[in-house]
């Protein structure tokens, strides 16, 4: 659990107690007459306004975050993950490569053009065959001809080329 998240529950359970300890007070000045109800109404909006509203309202602001953080990370943590078995092996069938990472074939695709996106892979892949190669960076920006067919091949997107022929996707990081 990250430290945002305890730090989040405590700020809830903080602004929790004070709003019940306030409503306690408040309630037990009203009851000895020694507060109107009036006044009561006021203080316990005065104390929600002040204490109660921000704790509670940061600590849900610090739980959505560390929410949003550990996707993040759980995100990255994939991405590494796929570039790690590419790259150890070299040469991966795609539907094994989903079956592994537990994703389907166009999360797959989806993540593997991130990381092309973010300059972090190179190689390419043949769709057809299924099968994904990973490749040195400088041995593709010299490719001409596609390695699966020998047809040419064509700037597709940013570090993208593709084979018009067969549609192997190569990747240039």
């Amino acid at each position: 659990m990250g430290s945002g998240r305890v730090v989040g529950i405590v700020l809830v359970i903080v602004g929790v107690v004070v709003a019940v300890l306030a409503g306690a007070l408040l309630f037990s000045g009203v009851s000895s007459g020694s507060l109107t109800v009036s006044g009561a109404i006021l203080g316990f909006a005065l104390a929600f306004l002040v204490l109660v509203a921000p704790l509670i309202g940061f600590g849900v602001f610090m739980l959505v975050k560390s929410g949003e953080e550990a996707a993040d990370r759980a995100h990255a943590a994939r991405q590494r993950r796929l570039l790690d078995i590419v790259r150890s092996r070299g040469q991966v069938d795609i539907a094994d490569l989903a079956v592994e990472m537990q994703m389907n074939r166009d999360e797959l695709r989806a993540m593997i053009h991130e990381l092309v996106g973010l300059q972090v892979f190179s190689g390419y892949i043949n769709w057809d065959k299924g099968t994904l190669y990973s490749a040195e960076a400088s041995h593709l920006r010299e490719l001409k001809k596609c390695e699966n067919c020998g047809g040419e091949i064509e700037l597709k997107g940013k570090g993208v080329l593709e084979c018009r022929f067969c549609g192997t996707e190569y990747f240039v990081s």
